[in-house]
């Protein structure tokens, strides 16, 4: 059953923030797309670590247990914003998984800006590890860090 996101904390994060990604966006600035989709392919089982933002958003997550029905009526919700496509996104939702966090919507942008979205997501705050990115969402108006 969906819920109203205008009701609750929602919280924007880049999967940049939320993992490391060093190693794969080296792969895809040193060796081009067609190598990092093989890259994300060939580690698509390999978790990737815990990024700046993730053991916030962990705590932040944890308040819906104060919830009295965190699955259907959560107080926090965190919305993944990427600027992978969905095929190298893939690793980003196993990782999710792998950690336990319950994070259910992503937007995979295909190396677009995520910041249209910002409004529709009733988003109160972006979190990005990319600080071109956050100057870029505060300079359009919206919450970031």
């Amino acid at each position: 059953m969906a819920y109203e996101l205008g009701k609750r904390l929602v919280i924007g994060v880049a999967s940049s923030a939320m993992f490391d990604l060093l190693e794969s966006d080296t792969v895809f600035r040193k060796q081009g797309e067609e190598e990092y989709r093989k890259y994300q392919l060939e580690n698509l089982d390999n978790p990737l670590n815990k990024g700046v933002s993730f053991s916030f958003i962990k705590r932040l997550l944890s308040l819906n247990n104060l919830s009295e029905n965190p699955k259907t009526d959560p107080l926090v919700e965190v919305v993944l914003l990427s600027r992978n496509d969905p095929d190298t996104g893939l690793r980003v939702m196993k990782s999710i998984k792998h950690h336990g966090l319950p994070i259910s919507r992503a937007i995979f942008m295909q190396g677009k800006s995520p910041y249209e979205y910002i409004p529709a997501l009733s988003i109160s705050l972006f979190l990005s590890g990319n600080s071109s990115d956050i100057k870029e969402a505060i300079g359009m108006g919206y919450p970031a860090g």
